[in-house]
């Protein structure tokens, strides 16, 4: 909604907008649009009668006084993927990065990419991409990036808002169970991603993860489009392989006999097939695959995907947003590969999925690659027990990062790599952490 807000601003609207517990980076990127925030969900910026348009954020729900307020008097409203297709992406060709994981990251490094040779893409990315200093723009270019969630549009539009996006190149990077809050199963996700499927032309492109089965199943389902597939081996058309000797240094090779190196500083094997899937999403774009390496290797991380915070007393620390097991897993893993030291998890809960306890199974297996983890466990999230102990005997189990804090002051050392996991604002504790480390 931040991005949308910067877009509408961008095309001449005036725009304002109600929130709460809004924090950096897309706090700071509001204000320096000059976009007003009201704090809260009560119904009285509706009250204004020159407002044109309510674009509504599917946190709105029933019961809330904005929402009520929005009703009864029969204001103009939509969801905000509907109000973007109409008023943009209809007169786009539009790149859209799908999957359960990756999505910011891939479409950062596809809208870079398409930035560094030249074709200054249009983009909206749900995080804060180094080489760009906003999550969204438009631009006369015909091509625009937009970062294609799952997630229902609306309290009254309960499609995922990747169907309103007039998708022509589509990424499908994974498919796993996520969002329980809204989802029922594995098999209600796979029909939504069939509804993105069917909305793809046939001269468009489905570039997908071929090592994923449920993407295949969904595939499977009818496909109308081309499809290029990637993975880790020659079953695909595409493929990786990580130098051995160096985990940052990776090849790309295709059946036709492609040979590109990359060397980068981005750590971790899900990242260098994000790379492969923005590399072949951009060829549609008119950059060849070696002029797409070279823009890649340039990459600079997202904010919040392993943005390094800093470093005191030998101890390095990091925030991360990885919130899904299978994410978090990875990422340490990726971390572990290019360090000597410990690697230390700090785990926060944060999506509707995990505090409801949807992953909470996974979690010993998530974190078992690292060190040391410590896992935030707050009085309201009503887990089972059996799981509480599971992890209290694997992990340390807090339930305030004050207390948090003070333990980890206790038990790190120096050469240790900390990672603060979470996908809200973990009430600042990863720079917190570093000016308590620093006095």
């Amino acid at each position: 909604m931040g991005g949308i807000a910067a877009i509408a601003r961008q095309l001449g609207h005036q725009v304002s907008g109600s929130d709460q517990h809004v924090y950096p980076p897309m706090s700071d990127q509001l204000d320096q649009l000059g976009i007003k925030i009201h704090q809260g969900y009560d119904a009285d910026p509706l009250h204004d009668n020159s407002l044109d348009e309510i674009i509504v954020g599917n946190v709105m729900t029933r019961g809330m006084a904005a929402t009520e307020s929005l009703l009864q008097n029969s204001l103009k409203y939509s969801s905000g993927p509907q109000w973007l297709g109409e008023q943009v992406l209809r007169h786009k060709q539009v790149f859209a990065v799908a999957g359960t994981h990756g999505k910011t990251t891939t479409s950062s490094m596809l809208a870079w990419i398409l930035e560094d040779n030249g074709i200054n893409p249009g983009f909206l990315i749900g995080g804060v991409c180094q080489h760009f200093p906003q999550s969204a723009r438009v631009t006369d270019s015909e091509a625009f990036v937009i970062e294609a969630d799952e997630y229902d549009s609306a309290f009254f539009d309960k499609r995922s808002k990747f169907v309103h996006y007039h998708s022509d190149v589509v990424i499908l990077n994974n498919l796993e169970f996520d969002h329980a809050d809204i989802f029922k199963d594995l098999a209600a996700i796979k029909t939504q991603f069939h509804h993105l499927v069917r909305t793809i032309p046939e001269n468009g492109q489905i570039i997908v993860n071929g090592d994923d089965e449920n993407l295949a199943a969904v595939l499977k389902q009818g496909c109308w489009t081309p499809v290029v597939s990637f993975g880790s081996d020659s079953t695909s058309d595409y493929w990786v392989a990580t130098d051995r000797c160096n985990p940052r240094r990776f090849t790309i090779h295709s059946q036709s006999g492609t040979e590109v190196t990359i060397e980068w500083s981005i750590t971790g094997r899900h990242n260098q097939f994000n790379a492969l899937a923005a590399i072949l999403a951009a060829r549609k774009a008119g950059v060849d695959i070696q002029a797409a390496a070279q823009s890649i290797a340039q990459f600079q991380n997202v904010k919040r995907r392993m943005e390094w915070i800093g470093e005191t007393q030998g101890i390095t620390i990091y925030d991360d947003f990885a919130h899904h097991p299978t994410a978090i897993e990875t990422t340490l893993a990726g971390l572990k590969a290019v360090t000597e030291g410990r690697t230390i998890a700090v785990l926060e809960p944060r999506s509707n999925s995990m505090r409801a306890g949807a992953h909470a199974q996974a979690l010993p297996q998530a974190l078992s690659g690292c060190d040391a983890a410590y896992v935030m466990i707050y009085p309201d999230m009503d887990w089972d027990e059996d799981i509480k102990q599971k992890l209290s005997a694997q992990c340390v189990v807090l339930d305030s990062v004050d207390a948090l804090l003070n333990r980890l002051k206790a038990d790190l050392k120096a050469n240790d790599q900390v990672v603060f996991m979470s996908n809200g604002s973990f009430d600042n504790a990863p720079r917190r952490f570093l000016k308590c480390l620093e006095k």
